[in-house]
């Protein structure tokens, strides 16, 4: 499959099945087949962006992601114990499809992530 029509596009073409959870008129959400928590959204704009950083130049599509997200919170009733947004930027941050897409992740304690190697707590402050 080819950048230009890669696995998120056809998701939202509907040419292939997702278990959709929310929609706006920009965006679409829908369950990750491969969850790494108990609830594990994406939210993809309905415009391709490669990544994160790209899409920052439309701010307004950005803000529509994260609300979306927030939305997603909300349905799945994980708003009040939390919740984490992730995007990953390119290969060594895991990205794997290069449409940006956001990681709504909760419903159950998350672990912290990243690497710290200096002395004391590095989730202080």
């Amino acid at each position: 499959m080819s950048e230009a029509e890669n696995l998120f596009e056809r998701i939202i073409a509907r040419e292939i099945p997702a278990e959709i959870v929310h929609e706006t008129s920009n965006t679409l959400a829908f369950r990750d087949i491969n969850p790494q928590a108990k609830t594990h959204v994406l939210v993809v704009p309905k415009t391709r962006y490669r990544n994160v950083a790209e899409l920052a130049a439309e701010p307004r599509l950005l803000a529509e992601v994260i609300t979306t997200a927030r939305t997603v919170a909300e349905l799945e009733g994980i708003v009040e114990s939390g919740y984490r947004v992730v995007f990953n930027t390119e290969r060594d941050a895991g990205q794997t499809v290069f449409h940006v897409h956001a990681h709504v992740l909760g419903g159950e304690q998350l672990g912290f992530f990243g690497r710290y190697n200096g002395e004391g707590n590095p989730h202080d402050g």
